[in-house]
C-alpha cells in the first residue's frame, strides 16, 4: 500500500465534528478580512494621512501577498503539516490584525495588510486540505463541505453587516482587532482539537524555483490586474506585468513538468475535472466580485443607504447561500453527478445577475434587489459546495495542500480579475452616457446617479456572460459521477491502493 494513501482502516477522527467548528471559524475570520477593510477603509485613510493614489495599496498589499504566495503555503502545509501550518497561520493573523489596528502610519498599515497576506496564504490552504483529509465517509464529507461553502460564500456578507457595525459605532481601528479573538480560539482549538491523520504529508524537498516562479508570476498577473483598474488597460506598467505574468506562469509549467518533486504537481491541474472547477469557480467569482462592489456603490451612493443598513441589504444573498450549500447541496452531493449541480446552479445564479440589470434609479429593493440576491445564493451556494469538494475529492493526500491552495488562487485571481475588468467596463459606460446627455441635462446631480446605474448594468451584463460561461464549462468538462463512495485509486506506481479518501467514479 502507498504511503501517501490514507489507509481504510483508519477509523474516522471522533473529534473531527468539534474540528470542523475552528476550521469554519478560520475560515470566516479570512472570509470577512476580504470585506470589512473595505468599508473601514475611507475612515483609515483619513486618520493615518493616505493619498488617495495610494488608497488601493491597503487592499492591493494584501491581495498581492495572499495571492502570490497560496501555492507556497498550499506545498507547505503538505510538508510541514496541515495542523502545524494551520495554527502558524492563525497565530501570525493574530498578530497582523493586532498590527494594522495599532497602525500609526501608512507604512505601518500597509505591512500589517502584506503580513495578513502572508499568513493568510498559510491559512487557507491548510483549512481545506484539513476538510478534505478527516472527512472521508461521501455524507459527512458532504456535510462538512457545505458548512465550510456556506462560510466561504456568505462570509463576505457578515463582513459587510460587521464592517459597518464597526466603523460607525467604535472605530475602523476594530475592524481589525476583531480579527484576535477569532484567531485565538480557532488556534487553541485546532491544537487541541484537530488530530491529523498519519501517512499524508509529502516531505519531498521544497522546489525552490517554482516557489519563485510561481509567487512572481501570480504577483505580477493580480498586480496587472489591480493597475488596469486605476491606469487603464493600455498603461505602460499594466501591460509589462501581463507580459512578466505570462512568461514567469510559462516558465513554471516547464519547470513544474520537469523537476523531481515540484511545488504543484502537474497531475494535480490536469484531472478533467479538477481542471473544470478551478476554471469555473475562478469566473464565478470574477461575477461575485463584480456584483458586491456593484451593489454596495448603487444602495450606499445611489440609494443612500448607511454602511450598516447596506450590509443587511445583502442578508437575503447569505440565506440564499446557506440554504444552497447546506439544503442542495450537500444534501444532493452523494446522489447527483456534480455537474448537475454546479450547471444549473450558476444558471440560477446568472438568472438572479440578469434581474439585476434592470436596475434604475429609485429600483423597489422588495420587488427587484431582495429576488435577485435569494437566486444569486441560491445558485451560488448550490454550485460552490460540490466545486469546492471536487477539488479535493480523490487527490492523493500527499497532494491535498496544493490541490487546496488552487482552489483559493482561482478565487484569489479571479476576483483581482472581477474587480479591475467589470470596473473598467462600469466607467467606460458611465463615461459615455455623460458624453451622450450632459448637453440636454437639467439636474447635473441626477445626472450623474442616472450614469452611475447605466456603468453598473452595463458591467452586470458581461457578469451574466461570465456565469453563462462558468455553467458550460462544468457542464462540459465536470464529467465524473456522484462522490457518494469510496473507489479504488491508482497510485504513482501503478498499483491499486484501497483509500479511504473518495476518488472520482467516471
Amino acid at each position: 500500500m502507498s504511503q501517501t494513501a490514507l489507509r481504510s482502516d483508519a477509523g474516522p477522527d471522533a473529534k473531527r465534528w468539534r474540528a470542523l467548528v475552528f476550521i469554519a471559524l478560520a475560515q470566516l475570520m479570512v472570509v470577512l478580512d476580504a470585506t470589512i477593510v473595505n468599508i473601514a477603509l475611507p475612515s483609515a485613510q483619513q486618520d493615518l494621512g493616505i493619498s488617495d493614489g495610494n488608497r488601493q495599496w491597503v487592499i492591493t498589499a494584501y491581495a498581492l501577498a495572499f495571492g502570490g504566495l497560496l501555492l507556497f503555503g498550499g506545498r507547505i502545509a503538505d510538508l510541514w503539516g496541515r495542523k502545524r501550518t494551520f495554527v502558524t497561520g492563525l497565530i501570525g493573523f493574530a498578530g497582523a490584525s493586532a498590527l494594522g489596528g495599532a497602525a500609526t502610519g501608512e507604512a505601518m498599515m500597509l505591512g500589517a495588510r502584506a503580513l495578513q497576506g502572508v499568513f493568510g496564504a498559510l491559512l487557507a490552504p491548510a483549512a481545506l486540505s484539513l476538510l478534505a483529509v478527516m472527512f472521508t465517509d461521501a455524507k459527512e464529507r458532504a456535510k462538512a463541505f457545505g458548512i465550510y461553502g456556506a462560510i466561504a460564500g456568505g462570509g463576505g456578507a457578515v463582513g459587510l453587516i460587521l464592517g459597518g457595525f464597526l466603523t460607525e459605532y467604535l472605530n475602523w481601528r476594530w475592524t481589525f482587532f476583531v480579527n484576535i479573538p477569532f484567531a485565538v480560539v480557532a488556534a487553541l482549538g485546532a491544537y487541541f482539537v484537530i488530530r491529523e491523520p498519519s501517512g499524508g504529508r509529502n516531505r519531498s524537498p521544497l522546489d525552490i524555483p517554482g516557489v519563485v516562479l510561481s509567487t512572481l508570476g501570480l504577483v505580477a498577473l493580480v498586480y496587472g490586474f489591480t493597475r488596469a483598474e486605476s491606469a487603464g488597460w493600455s498603461d505602460s506598467v499594466t501591460v509589462t506585468m501581463f507580459v512578466a505574468s505570462a512568461v514567469l506562469l510559462a516558465a513554471f509549467v516547464l519547470t513544474e513538468a520537469k523537476v523531481k518533486s515540484p511545488l504543484l504537481p502537474l497531475r494535480v491541474l490536469t484531472e478533467r475535472n479538477r481542471g473544470g472547477v478551478y476554471m469555473s469557480l475562478g469566473l464565478a467569482v470574477i461575477a461575485m466580485f463584480g456584483l458586491f462592489l456593484f451593489l454596495t456603490y448603487y444602495l450606499q451612493i445611489v440609494q443612500g443607504y448607511s454602511p450598516v443598513k447596506t450590509g443587511f441589504a445583502f442578508l437575503p444573498m447569505m440565506v440564499g447561500m446557506i440554504t444552497g450549500s447546506t439544503q442542495i447541496g450537500a444534501r444532493l452531493m452523494t446522489r447527483v453527478a456534480p455537474r448537475l449541480l454546479m450547471a444549473p446552479g450558476f444558471l440560477l445564479a446568472a438568472v438572479g445577475m440578469l434581474l439585476l440589470t434592470q436596475l434604475e434609479i429609485g429600483s423597489s429593493y422588495a420587488g427587484l434587489i431582495l429576488p435577485a440576491q435569494l437566486m444569486l445564493g441560491l445558485g451560488m451556494g448550490t454550485a460552490f459546495m460540490p466545486a469546492m469538494s471536487l477539488a479535493t475529492h480523490g487527490v492523493e493526500a500527499r497532494d491535498a495542500g496544493v490541490a487546496s491552495a488552487m482552489v483559493n488562487t482561482s478565487q484569489q485571481v479571479g476576483g483581482a480579475i472581477g474587480t479591475a475588468l467589470l470596473n473598467t467596463i462600469a466607467a467606460s459606460a458611465t463615461t459615455a452616457y455623460l458624453t451622450d446627455h450632459a448637453a440636454g441635462a437639467t439636474n447635473p446631480k441626477l445626472l450623474q446617479a442616472q450614469a452611475m446605474v447605466e456603468g453598473y448594468t452595463s458591467a452586470i451584463w458581461w457578469a451574466v456572460g461570465i456565469l453563462v460561461v462558468s455553467a458550460l464549462i462544468a457542464a462540459t468538462l465536470v464529467t465524473t459521477g456522484h462522490q457518494g463512495g469510496s473507489a479504488a485509486a491508482s497510485s504513482d506506481d501503478g498499483v491499486e491502493d484501497e483509500v479511504k479518501v473518495p476518488v472520482l467514479v467516471h
